[in-house]
């Protein structure tokens, strides 16, 4: 797996998942659906895993064991595919998994585009302020290589500070860190709202798919609970075994669990005591999903309109402060017009 995963990768990795939804949906078995996708792969890169994933196959594994040996692709892809296999609905997880990855291909393209202008400026800002009057200040006696020097140590920091916020929020993490980030990305505003409904979404959907087809309802929730992308989720269901096993409902034990919110809790209820539960996880699905995705997009369009906001208040400091050493009480322009 690349270190850090581009737009245009999560485009290929929705693409593929959308071929293997097309393929399963028509009656064509996995195997038959690879061989086709690796002849006409949405990437070279894709060639080399294929082949490999056909090859264990072939050997009798499974797809969830195929691709947890190859370590291809994230753990929540894995799990998805493992409850669409479980429940025989392999084509709804590859079709959630094209929408996943589209709608993430969206919000980081709609994030980098509207990153381009507010990068110019950071840009502009340090040519003129580090280098261009300083330089001017110094009646051309300043070493412009001293200044690039200076532009550049000033630069780094940003440069360093977006690598590492893209590569922390990359999906190949293992479970610990994946927990450490929804910890610390869960008190902000909409971001975490919008993530925790994304998770909600995904176990709902996981969740029905494994209970009609006749999975057992505690192996379904630790399935489900994985799928969701969502560690804490995932340690919450997995206590639940031993009070499971002593003959509590998944309702009871929903709604004595505080991070599920009341919404799921009395939905899952009604549907656990209708006995329509699957109807009751499809909506919550499909209402989850869209709270997610709207909040996400939001956050998608709000954070460089914030980080724009930064870099104006950056730049009219710097405009205050030149202007300040310049003309200010303590200059000595200020000193030679008191003189006179």
């Amino acid at each position: 797996m690349p270190l850090i995963v581009t737009p245009r990768q999560f485009t290929q990795r929705a693409e593929f998942y959308h071929q293997l939804a097309q393929f399963t949906s028509a009656g064509i078995g996995l195997i038959r659906a690879l061989e086709q996708i690796k002849a006409n792969p949405p990437a070279r890169s894709f060639r080399e895993p294929l082949q490999r994933l056909l090859d264990n196959l072939a050997k009798g594994a499974t797809p969830a064991e195929s691709l947890q040996q190859l370590g291809w692709l994230p753990a929540f892809d894995i799990a998805l595919v493992e409850a669409g296999e479980r429940s025989g609905r392999l084509d709804a997880c590859f079709r959630l998994l094209a929408d996943y990855y589209n709608d993430r291909a969206t919000a980081t393209k709609q994030i980098i585009s509207q990153l381009i202008y507010p990068a110019f400026l950071i840009h502009l800002a340090a040519f003129i302020f580090i280098i261009l009057l300083p330089f001017f200040a110094s009646q051309f006696n300043a070493s412009i290589l001293w200044l690039f020097v200076k532009a550049v140590l000033f630069l780094l920091p940003i440069y360093v500070g977006g690598a590492l916020i893209v590569y922390a929020n990359q999906s190949r993490h293992g479970e610990k860190w994946r927990a450490f980030m929804e910890n610390l990305l869960h008190p902000i505003p909409v971001l975490g709202a919008g993530r925790r409904s994304m998770a909600l979404s995904r176990l709902s959907m996981a969740l029905e798919s494994l209970i009609s087809a006749g999975v057992n309802i505690i192996e379904a929730w630790e399935i489900a609970a994985a799928a969701s992308g969502s560690p804490a989720l995932l340690h919450a269901v997995r206590s639940w075994k031993s009070e499971l096993a002593a003959g509590k409902t998944p309702a009871e034990l929903v709604r004595a669990t505080p991070i599920f919110p009341e919404m799921f809790t009395n939905f899952y209820a009604s549907g656990e005591i209708s006995g329509k539960l699957d109807e009751t996880l499809q909506r919550l699905h499909e209402f989850y999903h869209e709270e997610g995705t709207r909040k996400l997009h939001l956050v998608a369009q709000w954070i460089p309109r914030a980080i724009y906001f930064l870099v104006m208040l950056i730049v009219a400091y710097e405009i205050v402060k030149f202007w300040n050493g310049l003309y200010g009480p303590h200059s000595e322009l200020h000193d030679i017009m008191n003189g006179f």
